[in-house]
């Protein structure tokens, strides 16, 4: 839609739940307003129920050290090698599935089982609706979304604190972005598209536009990544504080270059050809 007025810097309420476990409301962290004006996101009781694991942080000096502590720290914590000692029996393929799968999961098929239960974390934690998983999904009282919460659940059933190890992972990218980029706000990032037909678009103007953009997406910190994925370029100021994860984060973990899982809501974007 072409128009001359200026952008609404609401989240529309079809887009976002009335509570959520995070220090603010999905009507702000999900508005225009807070992409260019962020705040640090916290989710309830993770900084201080992890208060050791951030000390313990706070005295390793490089990246690589602190991403293997981390690593063991989530073992340890969620029994991850020992699945039994947390009365985790049966299938144990389901118990498994641990918050590294889970992401490389969603970065294999973003309409996968592991993708459904990380946009169902989203909204969990964070208020925001998710808005398509295999298709677009109108609401949140209709068959579509009904189907999407089933794969939700199965991907959660017989898993261990599944959605606390998500809590936890997103911790952790926010303390390692902000020991690598102190006082950073913002980081520029791409996504390659095939035009904004597919996109819910609130407001255009040429170039710019104001995009409603699934509760959680990919991004690329490099441009020429991005242009595999669509003849077009959507160039957006992310707000470092909705990065739930990146490439770098912890190494092996995801294959693409400059990857980087985003916190969805009403982004400016604008929009370049290849």
């Amino acid at each position: 839609m072409d128009n001359d007025t200026s952008p609404s810097p609401t989240l529309p309420t079809r887009a976002r739940l009335p509570i959520n476990r995070c220090n603010l409301p999905a009507v702000i962290l999900g508005s225009l307003t807070y992409q260019r004006h962020p705040a640090p996101l916290m989710l309830d009781g993770v900084a201080d129920l992890h208060r050791d694991l951030w000390q313990h942080l706070d005295s390793l000096d490089t990246p690589e050290l602190r991403a293997e502590d981390f690593k063991a720290y989530m073992r340890g914590h969620f029994c991850l090698d020992d699945l039994s000692a947390c009365g985790l029996e049966g299938d144990e393929g389901r118990g498994k599935a641990d918050y590294l799968r889970l992401v490389r999961g969603w970065w294999f098929n973003p309409d996968g089982r592991e993708a459904a239960v990380l946009k169902g974390w989203v909204e969990s934690r964070f208020g925001l609706i998710t808005r398509f998983h295999r298709q677009p999904l109108k609401d949140n009282e209709g068959e579509d979304y009904a189907r999407f919460m089933h794969e939700r659940t199965c991907g959660l059933y017989n898993t261990n604190a599944l959605e606390s190890q998500l809590d936890l992972l997103f911790g952790f990218c926010q303390y390692e972005l902000g020991r690598q980029y102190p006082g950073q706000t913002h980081l520029t990032l791409y996504r390659g598209v095939n035009g904004l037909a597919d996109h819910e678009v609130l407001w255009r103007q040429g170039k710019r536009a104001v995009v409603l953009f699934n509760n959680v997406n990919a991004f690329s910190s490099h441009r020429e990544r991005a242009d595999e994925f669509g003849d077009y370029i959507l160039t957006v100021e992310v707000p470092v504080a909705k990065v739930c994860c990146f490439q770098e984060l912890l190494p092996g973990l995801l294959r693409g270059e400059g990857e980087h899982l985003v916190v969805g809501g009403v982004y400016e974007v604008s929009l370049s050809t290849l």
